[in-house]
């Protein structure tokens, strides 16, 4: 099984990207799933970006599905109905959320809906929200969502493993793969839950740290993986808020406000394309969006 995990990097100038396809797998096959998942949206610039880029990358992509992890999109932190609706008529199927969930309580209605959104499974039953979701691929497919969220250097939650275990028991078993976004700080975390899912998960691709790491790769059970997909917003800061203001706190400890930066706005993503007979994946690579270049820079 040939896999592929290079770093495809475009420019993104009034709307339109390069025509090139070079790098990336062709689908060329009907039982073939190509699935984009976006990193953590932070801020109006991230929306933005997000927004204009994906009618774009579907396009030339051709992809089937695209997820989104939309859990800073309101401010850098929460999201609300109104970014919730504008990121899916821009053609997202799904959205996972993480630690920052509940900061826009008007999210909750929508989380209790059948909306395709989803709250980390490991939180208490009491929690708002689904823990999984199906989405329809564009040939009709069910694709499984499963959205988890760390325990080290993070606040107190259940255990992930143990809510992967039940949650695989509750997958329909009709599908054409799955998609674990880990919400987690600590790599080891990361990489541990890959590893405990190898096989059953299609991907698990992290979040939360806001920075992408090139560790993609397609474990030995065919699980696509990847520490950090990255960040979908203003790159010109301290992962996404205005770094005068970070650095004022961390110089003076004086509390301030961590306002969501401007320029150097990119989509970061991560394509992955899965066999819908084996649920495993065939290639893995990063996908970013450079929205302020210039056109062939």
């Amino acid at each position: 099984m040939e896999s592929r995990n290079e770093s495809r990097v475009s420019n993104f100038n009034e709307g339109r990207l390069p025509d090139s396809k070079a790098g990336v797998t062709s689908p060329g096959r009907a039982d073939e799933i190509r699935l984009l998942f976006v990193g953590d949206i932070v801020g109006k610039p991230g929306v933005d970006v997000t927004c204009k880029a994906i009618p774009v990358l579907r396009e030339q992509h051709e992809l089937d599905l695209v997820v989104v992890n939309g859990e800073n999109a309101e401010n850098g932190s929460g999201i609300t109905k109104a970014i919730f609706n504008r990121l899916r008529d821009h053609g997202v199927d799904g959205v996972t959320l993480g630690d920052h969930i509940y900061r826009k309580r008007e999210i909750i209605p929508i989380l209790e809906s059948d909306a395709p959104v989803i709250r980390p499974a490991n939180y208490p039953p009491e929690a708002p929200g689904r823990e999984w979701m199906t989405l329809i691929t564009t040939s009709g497919v069910p694709f499984c969502v499963v959205s988890l969220i760390g325990r080290v250097f993070m606040k107190p939650a259940d255990c992930p493993f143990h809510a992967a275990d039940r949650i695989w028991s509750q997958l329909p078993k009709k599908r054409g793969g799955v998609l674990v976004d880990f919400h987690a700080e600590a790599t080891s975390d990361k990489q541990l839950l890959g590893r405990y899912l190898d096989g059953r998960a299609s991907a698990v691709l992290g979040t939360h740290t806001h920075v992408t790491t090139a560790d993609e790769q397609i474990l030995p059970s065919g699980t696509a993986f990847q520490c950090d997909v990255g960040m979908t917003g203003p790159h010109d800061g301290i992962i996404g808020r205005r770094y005068d203001r970070v650095m004022e706190t961390t110089f003076t400890q004086r509390p301030t406000s961590f306002n969501v930066a401007k320029g150097d706005n990119r989509l970061s993503g991560t394509l992955v394309v899965v066999d819908s007979r084996t649920h495993k994946a065939v290639s893995i690579e990063r996908v970013k969006v450079n929205e302020d270049a210039p056109q062939g820079s």
